[in-house]
Formats: structure tokens, sequence, C-alpha cells
């Protein structure tokens, strides 16, 4: 089995996870897989005791990309694999893991997908969506607050910090290894129904 990989990456509250949605939902379902970076974020308990508030979550080094790496490449030669499952509330991951089934498409979801040349190298079609920075904030607050139980205060606090710092440090200087740029995230429908076309070609070729 041939395994086209799909990037899909963008600033936190770019909409990536829209975008994504509404490109499955066009697709069929039972061929694609899709893997969030996210899910790789190291626990807690590796940061030296630090609390949570002293953590730089948004650096490349608070994720263990080299395990994503070996799942991708696993998958990719059709193995299954069992993702980590992380909880965003407490920090840590989970006892369980998930199996994840190698399928035709994945794709794969996250801020940082990019800026590591050996993961970047694994994806054969990179998309990045861009998206008003303050609408990125104003998305970030509601899903910290209603999803994660997160205060005004420390959302504040963390995206002047750490999110935008390290946004423009290493977000959006990956965008030039985009193939295609998606303005405005989900609600660019004409730029989706295109993308959509692009992979159904390229798994028709394959």
């Amino acid at each position: 089995m041939e395994v086209v990989v799909i990037g899909i990456a963008g600033g936190s509250g770019s909409g990536k996870t829209t975008v994504t949605d509404k490109i499955v939902e066009k697709l069929d379902d039972k061929k694609v897989v899709v893997i969030q970076h996210d899910s790789y974020y190291r626990d807690i308990s590796t940061f030296e005791g630090l609390p949570a508030s002293q953590i730089n979550f948004d650096h490349p080094d608070s994720l263990e990309t080299p395990l994503l790496i070996q799942h991708l490449k696993e998958l990719k030669a059709g193995r299954p694999i069992d993702r980590p499952i992380y909880d965003f509330t407490t920090h840590t991951r989970q006892r369980e893991l998930k199996r994840i089934e190698p399928r035709p498409i994945i794709f794969l979801e996250g801020i940082l997908i990019y800026v590591e040349k050996e993961l970047r190298d694994l994806i054969d079609t990179k998309i990045y969506v861009d998206t008003d920075a303050d609408e990125r904030f104003i998305r970030r607050l509601k899903r910290d607050i209603v999803e994660r139980g997160r205060s005004i205060d420390s959302v504040i606090y963390q995206y002047v910090s750490t999110v935008k710092p390290m946004h423009l440090e290493f977000v959006e200087p990956s965008k030039r290894w985009a193939d295609i740029i998606i303005p405005r995230g989900g609600e660019n429908e004409i730029a989706i129904d295109m993308v959509v076309a692009k992979i159904k070609t390229m798994i028709e070729r394959r």
C-alpha cells in the first residue's frame, strides 16, 4: 500500500482542525487517518518538577517528535502504531494508548510539523493555514477556557510569554516550506475544494 501524507500546519487557533475536517469529509473516510502532533506532548513529569505555568509548551522540545517520526514511518510501511493519548487539563499522558491502523491517506496536523527536517521530509504535500493573529488569539482564548478549564489571565499570560514568541520564531518561518497556503482557514471553501481535488489526483496516480 502506497501512503500519501498530507501536512496541515499553521499557528495556534488558525483553524487547522476545521480545515482537516472539511477535507476529510469530502474523501472516503475508510482510507483516511488523522494524527495530531499534540498527541505527542511530553508528560509534565519529564520537565524536572516545573509547574505547567513555567513550561514552554510552544517550543519544539515540548513534543516527542522522534516518536512521531517513528510512528509515521511505521504507518507508511503498512504497520499499525499505538499512539499516545495526552490530557491537556493535567498535562499528562494517559496509560492507555490508541491503536492506529495504516491507511492510504494520513493527515498530520500541528503547529510545528514543518520545523524539523526529518519529519518534514516524510510529508508529501504541505499545507499552511494562514489566519490573522487577532482571530487566532480569540479562538485560542475561547478553546482554552471552555475545553481546558483555563482562566482568562492564564491564557493571556501564556500567549504573551510563549505562544506569540514561539509563533514568530518557529511557526511563521516554517510557512516557507508549504506547498499550499490557505488564507482564512476553514472559511476558504474554494481552497479546500482545490486541495481535495489535488489529493484525489495523487491517490489515483498511485
